[in-house]
């Protein structure tokens, strides 16, 4: 490891539980806070998230300013449950409906930048059980602490099957060894494709933002370049509990986390790009005849840093974190 890792690992690393309620309630000053929760197909797991933050955070203290889901395109009663436990809801398509469709976890991320007016973002996955609202107040105490902080990563254990270790295969097969070979200041980050983190929305809409899985690398990778290895904390947040995906959707995700480094390296200049890296991936399922392949399209898109979108509106507008109706 990189001596300014070492270095950085000891002044940019802490836990939840150094970040009390009162002293982020204390800091917190003018500062607007959004908490945004990307779903699709969250109907078991999005309303008990959303009441906690509520609860604790909106109505027992003043801390969130404005409480927002983003469906996206779910088949079952994620927004309905989402609306119903105090979230204002909106879908992934009514947001920016004049820029063509896109699909994925990272566009949605990147227009809940048009939905929200919160001068910090807190993203939460929708899919967590056991949720805690000591995530949320762990994320934003770097960042109310210092000025100069602007990304906050989450890091905390993943069991497997409820059983021991073993979450993060993606992290551990792909993006740990890519950021290693490539990005080798980003070593020391213990959960790199965190689905729970916070940042400046000044840092977020200069940047752009892979549609698909690559969403979280590539915002790490970009805002190492555009702010610096200080700039970036982690926070420990104990344990996190969630449903676990197939080993097929496991190798899209790869993927898909693959091409996003690729762009980096090439746009960073660290590669000399002498072919264009093939979008289809062919993966095998058992059938009645034997292996059938099964090809997918894993070449990500892309959105632009949102404040070079005409139809984006950064001026304020009232936090209003109000259920929808």
């Amino acid at each position: 490891m990189l001596p300014e890792v070492e270095k950085w690992l000891r002044a940019r690393t802490t836990a939840s539980a150094d970040w009390p309620l009162e002293a982020l309630l204390a800091a917190k000053g003018a500062t607007t806070i959004s908490v945004v929760l990307p779903a699709r197909n969250e109907e078991a797991t999005v309303g008990d998230i959303v009441a906690a933050i509520r609860r604790d955070l909106m109505d027992a203290a003043p801390l969130v300013d404005e409480l927002i889901v983003v469906d996206s395109r779910s088949a079952d009663d994620t927004a309905a449950r989402a609306a119903r436990a105090g979230a204002k809801v909106f879908t992934q398509d009514e947001i920016l409906p004049g820029l063509p469709a896109m699909d994925g976890k990272g566009d949605v991320l990147w227009k809940s930048l048009a939905v929200t007016t919160g001068d910090l973002l807190v993203f939460v996955d929708a899919d967590l059980r056991e949720f805690r609202t000591s995530f949320v107040t762990g994320l934003l105490g770097p960042l109310l602490a210092d000025p100069s902080v602007v990304l906050v990563k989450g890091c905390y254990d993943r069991p497997l099957r409820e059983a021991g270790e073993g979450g993060g295969r993606v992290t551990e097969l792909v993006a740990r060894p890519l950021l290693n070979l490539h990005w080798p200041l980003l070593a020391g980050f213990v959960q790199p494709l965190a689905g729970e983190y916070a940042a400046r929305r000044s840092a977020l809409e200069r940047v752009p933002f892979a549609t698909g899985y690559g969403v979280e690398l590539g915002l790490l990778i970009d805002l190492l370049d555009q702010a610096g290895l200080d700039a970036l904390a982690q926070v420990d947040l104990g344990r996190r509990v969630h449903s676990h995906q197939s080993t097929e959707a496991l190798g899209v995700m790869a993927g898909q986390i693959m091409h996003t480094a690729w762009a980096r390296l090439e746009r960073e200049c660290k590669v000399i790009s002498l072919h264009t890296p093939a979008s289809g991936l062919t993966q095998f399922r058992r059938g009645g005849a034997g292996h059938v392949p099964v090809v997918r399209d894993v070449l990500p898109g892309e959105r632009p840093p949102i404040l070079e979108v005409r139809e984006y509106a950064p001026e304020p507008r009232p936090a209003s974190g109000t259920p929808a109706p």
